[in-house]
Protein backbone atom coordinates (compact mmCIF):
# COMPACT_ATOMS: atom_id res chain seq x y z
CA UNK A 1 0.00 0.00 0.00
CA UNK A 2 2.78 2.44 0.96
CA UNK A 3 4.79 1.51 -2.13
CA UNK A 4 1.81 2.21 -4.38
CA UNK A 5 1.34 5.60 -2.71
CA UNK A 6 5.02 6.45 -3.27
CA UNK A 7 4.71 5.49 -6.96
CA UNK A 8 1.67 7.73 -7.40
CA UNK A 9 3.40 10.64 -5.70
CA UNK A 10 6.51 10.15 -7.85
CA UNK A 11 4.43 10.03 -11.04
CA UNK A 12 2.63 13.21 -10.13
CA UNK A 13 5.94 14.89 -9.31
CA UNK A 14 7.44 13.91 -12.70
CA UNK A 15 4.38 15.12 -14.60
CA UNK A 16 4.40 18.34 -12.62
CA UNK A 17 8.08 18.85 -13.33
CA UNK A 18 7.70 18.22 -17.06
CA UNK A 19 4.71 20.56 -17.23
CA UNK A 20 6.57 23.23 -15.39
CA UNK A 21 9.61 22.84 -17.63
CA UNK A 22 7.46 22.99 -20.76
CA UNK A 23 5.77 26.13 -19.46
CA UNK A 24 9.11 27.77 -18.82
CA UNK A 25 10.34 26.87 -22.30
CA UNK A 26 7.23 28.33 -23.85
CA UNK A 27 7.91 31.64 -22.13
CA UNK A 28 11.48 31.81 -23.43
CA UNK A 29 11.86 34.32 -26.30
CA UNK A 30 13.76 33.44 -29.46
CA UNK A 31 13.73 30.77 -32.11
CA UNK A 32 16.10 28.21 -33.54
CA UNK A 33 16.62 27.98 -37.31
CA UNK A 34 17.85 24.66 -38.74
CA UNK A 35 18.96 24.63 -42.40
CA UNK A 36 19.57 21.27 -44.12
CA UNK A 37 20.20 21.08 -47.88
CA UNK A 38 18.44 24.37 -48.56
CA UNK A 39 15.61 23.41 -46.25
CA UNK A 40 15.07 25.69 -43.29
CA UNK A 41 13.07 24.87 -40.20
CA UNK A 42 12.25 27.37 -37.48
CA UNK A 43 11.64 25.78 -34.09
CA UNK A 44 10.65 27.24 -30.82
CA UNK A 45 12.68 26.20 -27.74
CA UNK A 46 10.04 23.62 -26.76
CA UNK A 47 9.94 22.16 -30.25
CA UNK A 48 13.73 22.02 -30.28
CA UNK A 49 13.71 19.87 -27.14
CA UNK A 50 11.20 17.46 -28.65
CA UNK A 51 13.18 17.30 -31.87
CA UNK A 52 16.36 16.50 -29.95
CA UNK A 53 14.58 13.67 -28.06
CA UNK A 54 13.19 12.29 -31.32
CA UNK A 55 16.71 12.34 -32.80
CA UNK A 56 18.05 10.29 -29.88
CA UNK A 57 15.28 7.70 -30.37
CA UNK A 58 15.98 7.47 -34.10
CA UNK A 59 19.70 6.97 -33.53
CA UNK A 60 18.95 4.17 -30.97
CA UNK A 61 16.59 2.45 -33.42
CA UNK A 62 19.16 2.72 -36.18
CA UNK A 63 21.81 1.05 -34.02
CA UNK A 64 19.42 -1.74 -33.09
CA UNK A 65 18.51 -2.29 -36.73
CA UNK A 66 22.18 -2.45 -37.65
CA UNK A 67 22.80 -5.04 -34.89
CA UNK A 68 19.86 -7.07 -36.17
CA UNK A 69 21.25 -7.06 -39.69
CA UNK A 70 24.66 -8.18 -38.45
CA UNK A 71 23.08 -10.94 -36.33
CA UNK A 72 21.00 -12.10 -39.29
CA UNK A 73 24.14 -12.36 -41.39
CA UNK A 74 25.89 -14.46 -38.74
CA UNK A 75 22.79 -16.60 -38.27
CA UNK A 76 22.63 -17.33 -41.98
CA UNK A 77 26.33 -18.06 -41.88
CA UNK A 78 25.79 -20.71 -39.16
CA UNK A 79 27.31 -18.78 -36.27
CA UNK A 80 25.73 -18.62 -32.82
CA UNK A 81 23.94 -15.37 -32.38
CA UNK A 82 21.22 -13.83 -30.32
CA UNK A 83 18.72 -15.03 -32.92
CA UNK A 84 19.97 -18.59 -32.80
CA UNK A 85 19.97 -18.44 -29.03
CA UNK A 86 16.42 -17.18 -29.13
CA UNK A 87 15.29 -20.08 -31.28
CA UNK A 88 17.29 -22.50 -29.13
CA UNK A 89 15.61 -21.20 -26.01
CA UNK A 90 12.25 -21.55 -27.69
CA UNK A 91 12.98 -25.16 -28.69
CA UNK A 92 14.29 -25.93 -25.22
CA UNK A 93 11.19 -24.46 -23.62
CA UNK A 94 8.94 -26.61 -25.80
CA UNK A 95 11.09 -29.66 -25.11
CA UNK A 96 10.98 -29.27 -21.35
CA UNK A 97 7.25 -28.65 -21.49
CA UNK A 98 6.79 -31.91 -23.41
CA UNK A 99 9.12 -33.71 -20.99
CA UNK A 100 7.25 -32.52 -17.91
CA UNK A 101 3.89 -33.38 -19.50
CA UNK A 102 5.24 -36.83 -20.38
CA UNK A 103 6.38 -37.40 -16.80
CA UNK A 104 2.99 -36.35 -15.50
CA UNK A 105 1.29 -38.69 -17.97
CA UNK A 106 3.59 -41.50 -16.88
CA UNK A 107 2.77 -40.89 -13.22
CA UNK A 108 -0.93 -40.84 -14.10
CA UNK A 109 -0.72 -44.18 -15.89
CA UNK A 110 -1.34 -42.74 -19.36
CA UNK A 111 1.33 -44.69 -21.21
CA UNK A 112 0.41 -43.76 -24.79
CA UNK A 113 0.26 -40.05 -23.97
CA UNK A 114 3.60 -40.30 -22.18
CA UNK A 115 5.13 -41.99 -25.23
CA UNK A 116 3.82 -39.24 -27.52
CA UNK A 117 5.22 -36.53 -25.25
CA UNK A 118 8.52 -38.39 -25.05
CA UNK A 119 8.86 -38.37 -28.86
CA UNK A 120 8.03 -34.66 -28.92
CA UNK A 121 10.59 -33.91 -26.20
CA UNK A 122 13.16 -35.94 -28.13
CA UNK A 123 12.66 -33.68 -31.19
CA UNK A 124 13.17 -30.47 -29.26
CA UNK A 125 15.69 -31.42 -26.57
CA UNK A 126 19.29 -32.52 -26.86
CA UNK A 127 18.97 -34.48 -23.61
CA UNK A 128 18.99 -38.17 -24.56
CA UNK A 129 19.57 -39.26 -20.97
CA UNK A 130 16.15 -37.79 -20.11
CA UNK A 131 14.08 -38.32 -23.23
CA UNK A 132 15.30 -41.89 -23.84
CA UNK A 133 14.53 -42.88 -20.27
CA UNK A 134 11.02 -41.42 -20.56
CA UNK A 135 10.55 -43.29 -23.84
CA UNK A 136 11.67 -46.57 -22.28
CA UNK A 137 9.36 -46.27 -19.28
CA UNK A 138 6.41 -45.16 -21.39
CA UNK A 139 7.00 -48.05 -23.80
CA UNK A 140 7.07 -50.48 -20.87
CA UNK A 141 3.76 -49.13 -19.65
CA UNK A 142 2.14 -49.58 -23.06
CA UNK A 143 3.60 -53.07 -23.50
CA UNK A 144 5.92 -52.07 -26.33
CA UNK A 145 8.82 -54.28 -25.22
CA UNK A 146 10.83 -53.78 -28.40
CA UNK A 147 10.92 -49.98 -28.06
CA UNK A 148 11.67 -50.25 -24.34
CA UNK A 149 14.56 -52.64 -24.93
CA UNK A 150 15.98 -50.45 -27.70
CA UNK A 151 15.77 -47.41 -25.43
CA UNK A 152 17.54 -49.17 -22.56
CA UNK A 153 20.27 -50.33 -24.91
CA UNK A 154 20.72 -46.71 -26.00
CA UNK A 155 21.17 -45.73 -22.36
CA UNK A 156 24.04 -48.23 -22.11
CA UNK A 157 26.13 -46.05 -24.41
CA UNK A 158 26.33 -43.22 -21.86
CA UNK A 159 28.43 -43.69 -18.75
CA UNK A 160 25.97 -41.65 -16.67
CA UNK A 161 22.95 -43.72 -17.73
CA UNK A 162 24.57 -47.15 -18.05
CA UNK A 163 23.29 -48.40 -14.71
CA UNK A 164 19.74 -47.31 -15.57
CA UNK A 165 19.99 -49.16 -18.88
CA UNK A 166 21.31 -52.36 -17.29
CA UNK A 167 18.64 -52.23 -14.58
CA UNK A 168 15.88 -51.70 -17.14
CA UNK A 169 17.05 -54.64 -19.25
CA UNK A 170 17.35 -56.78 -16.12
CA UNK A 171 13.75 -56.09 -15.15
CA UNK A 172 12.61 -56.91 -18.69
CA UNK A 173 14.41 -60.26 -18.65
CA UNK A 174 12.96 -61.04 -15.24
CA UNK A 175 9.45 -60.33 -16.51
CA UNK A 176 10.11 -62.57 -19.52
CA UNK A 177 11.36 -65.40 -17.29
CA UNK A 178 14.90 -65.33 -18.74
CA UNK A 179 16.56 -65.79 -15.36
CA UNK A 180 20.02 -66.67 -16.68
CA UNK A 181 20.27 -63.43 -18.66
CA UNK A 182 18.67 -61.50 -15.80
CA UNK A 183 21.27 -62.86 -13.39
CA UNK A 184 24.13 -61.79 -15.68
CA UNK A 185 22.61 -58.30 -15.91
CA UNK A 186 22.07 -58.20 -12.14
CA UNK A 187 25.76 -58.96 -11.62
CA UNK A 188 26.66 -56.14 -14.03
CA UNK A 189 24.32 -53.74 -12.26
CA UNK A 190 25.76 -54.82 -8.91
CA UNK A 191 29.28 -54.11 -10.19
CA UNK A 192 28.18 -50.62 -11.27
CA UNK A 193 26.26 -49.80 -8.08
CA UNK A 194 27.23 -52.25 -5.30
CA UNK A 195 25.20 -50.29 -2.71
CA UNK A 196 21.94 -50.24 -4.69
CA UNK A 197 19.45 -52.11 -2.48
CA UNK A 198 17.02 -53.27 -5.16
CA UNK A 199 19.86 -54.69 -7.27
CA UNK A 200 21.24 -56.49 -4.21
CA UNK A 201 17.84 -58.05 -3.49
CA UNK A 202 17.30 -59.18 -7.09
CA UNK A 203 20.79 -60.64 -7.36
CA UNK A 204 20.47 -62.43 -4.01
CA UNK A 205 17.11 -63.93 -4.99
CA UNK A 206 18.44 -65.14 -8.36
CA UNK A 207 21.59 -66.58 -6.78
CA UNK A 208 19.47 -68.47 -4.26
CA UNK A 209 17.24 -69.82 -7.03
CA UNK A 210 20.29 -70.94 -9.01
CA UNK A 211 21.87 -72.39 -5.83
CA UNK A 212 24.92 -70.14 -6.15
CA UNK A 213 25.37 -70.15 -2.39
CA UNK A 214 28.90 -68.72 -2.26
CA UNK A 215 27.92 -65.83 -4.55
CA UNK A 216 24.78 -65.25 -2.49
CA UNK A 217 26.87 -64.99 0.66
CA UNK A 218 29.04 -62.32 -0.97
CA UNK A 219 25.93 -60.36 -1.98
CA UNK A 220 24.54 -60.71 1.54
CA UNK A 221 27.78 -59.32 2.98
CA UNK A 222 27.56 -56.37 0.57
CA UNK A 223 24.02 -55.66 1.85
CA UNK A 224 25.35 -55.61 5.40
CA UNK A 225 28.23 -53.27 4.53
CA UNK A 226 25.88 -50.93 2.65
CA UNK A 227 23.62 -50.70 5.70
CA UNK A 228 20.68 -52.32 3.89
CA UNK A 229 20.43 -55.27 6.27
CA UNK A 230 20.40 -55.48 10.10
CA UNK A 231 23.31 -57.45 11.54
CA UNK A 232 21.09 -60.06 13.24
CA UNK A 233 19.18 -60.71 10.00
CA UNK A 234 22.49 -61.00 8.16
CA UNK A 235 23.72 -63.65 10.60
CA UNK A 236 20.51 -65.65 10.22
CA UNK A 237 20.50 -65.55 6.42
CA UNK A 238 24.22 -66.17 6.20
CA UNK A 239 23.61 -69.29 8.26
CA UNK A 240 20.84 -70.37 5.87
CA UNK A 241 23.20 -69.90 2.92
CA UNK A 242 26.01 -71.73 4.71
CA UNK A 243 23.64 -74.63 5.43
CA UNK A 244 22.53 -74.72 1.81
CA UNK A 245 26.16 -74.64 0.72
CA UNK A 246 26.88 -77.57 3.06
CA UNK A 247 24.07 -79.59 1.50
CA UNK A 248 25.48 -78.94 -1.95
CA UNK A 249 28.93 -80.00 -0.85
CA UNK A 250 27.48 -83.18 0.65
CA UNK A 251 25.73 -83.99 -2.62
CA UNK A 252 29.13 -83.73 -4.32
CA UNK A 253 30.44 -86.42 -1.98
CA UNK A 254 32.63 -84.11 0.11
CA UNK A 255 31.28 -85.08 3.51
CA UNK A 256 34.14 -83.58 5.55
CA UNK A 257 33.79 -80.13 3.97
CA UNK A 258 30.02 -80.34 4.29
CA UNK A 259 30.33 -81.21 7.96
CA UNK A 260 32.55 -78.21 8.68
CA UNK A 261 30.27 -75.88 6.70
CA UNK A 262 27.22 -77.15 8.58
CA UNK A 263 28.97 -76.60 11.92
CA UNK A 264 29.81 -73.06 10.81
CA UNK A 265 26.17 -72.48 9.85
CA UNK A 266 25.08 -73.61 13.30
CA UNK A 267 27.54 -71.19 14.92
CA UNK A 268 26.12 -68.34 12.86
CA UNK A 269 22.52 -69.12 13.86
CA UNK A 270 22.19 -71.64 16.72
CA UNK A 271 18.37 -71.60 16.53
CA UNK A 272 18.25 -72.63 12.85
CA UNK A 273 16.84 -76.15 13.20
CA UNK A 274 18.15 -77.73 9.96
CA UNK A 275 21.64 -76.32 10.58
CA UNK A 276 21.65 -77.65 14.15
CA UNK A 277 20.54 -81.11 13.03
CA UNK A 278 23.14 -81.26 10.27
CA UNK A 279 25.88 -79.95 12.55
CA UNK A 280 24.95 -82.50 15.23
CA UNK A 281 25.17 -85.33 12.73
CA UNK A 282 28.57 -83.98 11.70
CA UNK A 283 29.71 -84.14 15.32
CA UNK A 284 28.33 -87.69 15.57
CA UNK A 285 30.43 -88.67 12.55
CA UNK A 286 33.45 -87.16 14.32
CA UNK A 287 32.63 -89.23 17.41
CA UNK A 288 31.90 -86.11 19.45
CA UNK A 289 28.54 -86.94 21.09
CA UNK A 290 28.85 -84.21 23.73
CA UNK A 291 29.14 -81.50 21.07
CA UNK A 292 26.16 -82.96 19.21
CA UNK A 293 24.07 -83.07 22.40
CA UNK A 294 25.01 -79.49 23.24
CA UNK A 295 23.96 -78.22 19.79
CA UNK A 296 20.62 -80.07 19.85
CA UNK A 297 19.83 -79.08 23.43
CA UNK A 298 20.37 -75.43 22.58
CA UNK A 299 18.09 -75.48 19.55
CA UNK A 300 15.42 -77.45 21.45
CA UNK A 301 15.39 -74.69 24.06
CA UNK A 302 14.68 -72.20 21.25
CA UNK A 303 12.06 -74.33 19.44
CA UNK A 304 11.28 -78.02 19.97
CA UNK A 305 11.16 -79.97 16.73
CA UNK A 306 10.81 -83.67 15.79
CA UNK A 307 13.98 -83.58 13.66
CA UNK A 308 15.96 -82.41 16.69
CA UNK A 309 14.68 -85.34 18.76
CA UNK A 310 15.47 -87.76 15.91
CA UNK A 311 19.05 -86.47 15.70
CA UNK A 312 19.35 -86.66 19.49
CA UNK A 313 18.33 -90.32 19.30
CA UNK A 314 21.09 -90.97 16.74
CA UNK A 315 23.75 -90.00 19.30
CA UNK A 316 23.27 -93.38 21.02
CA UNK A 317 21.29 -95.62 18.66
CA UNK A 318 21.82 -98.87 20.63
CA UNK A 319 20.65 -97.76 24.07
CA UNK A 320 17.61 -99.40 25.70
CA UNK A 321 14.35 -97.46 26.32
CA UNK A 322 15.19 -96.78 29.97
CA UNK A 323 18.60 -95.37 29.13
CA UNK A 324 17.12 -93.32 26.33
CA UNK A 325 14.45 -91.87 28.60
CA UNK A 326 17.14 -90.83 31.06
CA UNK A 327 19.38 -89.28 28.40
CA UNK A 328 16.50 -87.39 26.80
CA UNK A 329 15.93 -85.45 30.02
CA UNK A 330 18.44 -82.94 28.66
CA UNK A 331 15.75 -82.05 26.10
CA UNK A 332 12.51 -82.72 27.95
CA UNK A 333 13.35 -80.54 30.95
CA UNK A 334 13.37 -77.56 28.55
CA UNK A 335 10.07 -76.13 27.31
CA UNK A 336 8.10 -78.69 29.39
CA UNK A 337 4.75 -77.13 28.47
CA UNK A 338 5.38 -77.27 24.73
CA UNK A 339 3.20 -79.85 22.93
CA UNK A 340 6.28 -81.23 21.17
CA UNK A 341 7.98 -81.91 24.52
CA UNK A 342 4.86 -83.58 25.89
CA UNK A 343 4.50 -85.85 22.87
CA UNK A 344 8.21 -86.71 22.95
CA UNK A 345 7.95 -87.77 26.60
CA UNK A 346 4.87 -89.80 25.80
CA UNK A 347 6.70 -91.57 22.96
CA UNK A 348 9.65 -92.36 25.21
CA UNK A 349 7.38 -93.86 27.87
CA UNK A 350 5.53 -95.88 25.24
CA UNK A 351 8.87 -97.28 24.12
CA UNK A 352 9.59 -98.16 27.76
CA UNK A 353 6.07 -99.71 27.99
CA UNK A 354 5.13 -97.33 30.79
CA UNK A 355 1.71 -96.52 29.37
CA UNK A 356 0.22 -94.72 32.41
CA UNK A 357 3.19 -92.34 32.39
CA UNK A 358 2.80 -91.89 28.63
CA UNK A 359 -0.86 -90.94 29.08
CA UNK A 360 0.04 -88.59 31.91
CA UNK A 361 2.64 -86.89 29.73
CA UNK A 362 0.07 -86.24 26.99
CA UNK A 363 -2.19 -84.57 29.51
CA UNK A 364 -5.11 -82.78 27.86
CA UNK A 365 -3.49 -82.42 24.43
CA UNK A 366 -5.99 -84.80 22.82
CA UNK A 367 -8.85 -82.62 24.11
CA UNK A 368 -7.53 -79.07 23.82
CA UNK A 369 -5.07 -79.39 20.96
CA UNK A 370 -5.69 -82.66 19.09
CA UNK A 371 -3.34 -83.46 16.21
CA UNK A 372 -2.80 -86.58 14.13
CA UNK A 373 0.31 -87.34 16.12
CA UNK A 374 -1.14 -86.90 19.61
CA UNK A 375 -4.26 -88.94 18.71
CA UNK A 376 -2.10 -91.71 17.25
CA UNK A 377 -0.06 -91.73 20.43
CA UNK A 378 -3.28 -92.03 22.42
CA UNK A 379 -4.26 -95.02 20.28
CA UNK A 380 -0.90 -96.63 21.06
CA UNK A 381 -1.37 -96.00 24.78
CA UNK A 382 -4.84 -97.52 24.75
CA UNK A 383 -3.51 -100.49 22.82
CA UNK A 384 -0.69 -100.93 25.31
CA UNK A 385 -3.11 -100.80 28.24
CA UNK A 386 -5.19 -103.58 26.67
CA UNK A 387 -8.17 -101.52 25.49
CA UNK A 388 -10.67 -102.94 23.00
CA UNK A 389 -9.88 -102.76 19.33
CA UNK A 390 -12.90 -100.49 18.88
CA UNK A 391 -11.34 -97.91 21.23
CA UNK A 392 -8.01 -98.05 19.41
CA UNK A 393 -9.76 -97.81 16.04
CA UNK A 394 -11.71 -94.78 17.29
CA UNK A 395 -8.53 -92.87 18.14
CA UNK A 396 -6.93 -93.79 14.82
CA UNK A 397 -10.05 -92.68 12.95
CA UNK A 398 -9.91 -89.31 14.72
CA UNK A 399 -6.25 -89.02 13.76
CA UNK A 400 -7.17 -89.24 10.07
CA UNK A 401 -9.19 -86.02 10.13
CA UNK A 402 -7.17 -84.16 12.75
CA UNK A 403 -4.66 -81.43 11.79
CA UNK A 404 -1.05 -82.47 11.53
CA UNK A 405 0.26 -79.68 13.75
CA UNK A 406 3.21 -77.41 12.97
CA UNK A 407 4.88 -77.74 9.56
CA UNK A 408 7.36 -75.87 7.38
CA UNK A 409 5.25 -73.05 5.92
CA UNK A 410 6.30 -70.10 3.77
CA UNK A 411 5.55 -66.81 5.53
CA UNK A 412 4.94 -65.09 2.19
CA UNK A 413 2.66 -67.46 0.24
CA UNK A 414 1.65 -69.93 3.01
CA UNK A 415 2.79 -72.91 0.93
CA UNK A 416 3.39 -76.07 2.99
CA UNK A 417 6.65 -77.98 2.52
CA UNK A 418 7.39 -81.53 3.59
CA UNK A 419 10.87 -80.48 4.68
CA UNK A 420 12.86 -77.30 5.13
CA UNK A 421 14.34 -75.64 2.04
CA UNK A 422 16.14 -72.28 1.74
CA UNK A 423 13.94 -71.12 -1.17
CA UNK A 424 10.17 -71.54 -1.24
CA UNK A 425 9.15 -74.01 -3.94
CA UNK A 426 6.03 -71.99 -4.72
CA UNK A 427 6.96 -68.28 -4.67
CA UNK A 428 10.79 -68.66 -4.79
CA UNK A 429 11.18 -66.39 -1.75
CA UNK A 430 14.42 -66.77 0.19
CA UNK A 431 14.48 -67.69 3.89
CA UNK A 432 10.72 -67.47 4.43
CA UNK A 433 10.00 -70.95 5.83
CA UNK A 434 8.92 -71.17 9.45
CA UNK A 435 7.87 -74.06 11.67
CA UNK A 436 4.26 -73.21 12.50
CA UNK A 437 0.69 -74.37 12.18
CA UNK A 438 -0.89 -74.11 8.71
CA UNK A 439 -4.05 -72.05 8.16
CA UNK A 440 -7.29 -73.88 8.78
CA UNK A 441 -8.37 -75.99 5.83
CA UNK A 442 -4.90 -76.49 4.38
CA UNK A 443 -3.93 -80.01 3.33
CA UNK A 444 -1.23 -81.15 5.71
CA UNK A 445 1.84 -83.22 4.99
CA UNK A 446 2.75 -86.09 7.33
CA UNK A 447 5.74 -84.34 8.83
CA UNK A 448 6.78 -85.42 12.29
CA UNK A 449 4.29 -88.31 12.77
CA UNK A 450 6.99 -90.88 12.07
CA UNK A 451 9.10 -89.79 15.07
CA UNK A 452 8.47 -92.77 17.33
CA UNK A 453 10.17 -95.49 15.24
CA UNK A 454 13.30 -93.31 15.15
CA UNK A 455 13.31 -92.96 18.92
CA UNK A 456 12.34 -96.57 19.66
CA UNK A 457 14.89 -97.85 17.16
CA UNK A 458 12.61 -100.45 15.54
CA UNK A 459 11.08 -100.85 12.10
CA UNK A 460 7.63 -99.47 11.52
CA UNK A 461 6.65 -102.68 9.75
CA UNK A 462 6.82 -104.50 13.12
CA UNK A 463 3.89 -102.49 14.50
CA UNK A 464 0.81 -104.67 15.07
CA UNK A 465 -2.31 -103.44 13.31
CA UNK A 466 -5.59 -104.13 15.10
CA UNK A 467 -8.20 -106.09 13.09
CA UNK A 468 -11.76 -106.70 14.22
CA UNK A 469 -13.80 -109.45 12.56
CA UNK A 470 -13.59 -109.45 8.78
CA UNK A 471 -12.93 -105.72 8.65
CA UNK A 472 -9.47 -104.46 7.76
CA UNK A 473 -7.95 -101.20 8.90
CA UNK A 474 -7.72 -98.51 6.25
CA UNK A 475 -4.25 -98.16 4.69
CA UNK A 476 -3.92 -94.57 5.94
CA UNK A 477 -4.73 -95.71 9.50
CA UNK A 478 -2.00 -98.29 9.16
CA UNK A 479 0.47 -95.57 8.22
CA UNK A 480 -0.55 -93.43 11.16
CA UNK A 481 -0.39 -96.41 13.53
CA UNK A 482 3.27 -96.90 12.65
CA UNK A 483 4.09 -94.31 15.30
CA UNK A 484 1.96 -96.16 17.89
CA UNK A 485 4.27 -99.09 18.65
Amino acid sequence: MLLSLIKIIAFIAVITGLTYGATQLMEVDGKAVIAIAGLEMTLSPLQLVFAFAALIVLVWLALKLLALLVATYHFLNGDETAISRYFDRNRERKGFEALSEGMMALASGEGHLALTKAHRAQRYLDKPELTTLLTAQAAEMTGDKRTAEASYKTLLENQQTRFVGVRGLMKQKLAAGETDTAMALAKKAFALRPKHEETQDVLLKLQAEKEDWSGARETLTAKLKAGNLPRDVHKRRDAVLALSEARGIMEDGKSIEARETAINANRLSPDLIPAAVMAARGYIEQDKPKYAARVLTKVWAAQPHPDVAAAFAEIAPNENPTERLKRFRALTRQNPDDPETKMLLSELHIAAEDFPAAKRDLGDLVDKDPTARSLTLMAAIERGQGADDAVVRGWLTKALTAPRGPQWICDKCQHIHAEWVPVCAHCTSFDTLGWKRPPAGEVAMPTGTEMLPLIVGQKASDVPVPVQGDETVDAEIVEDSETAK
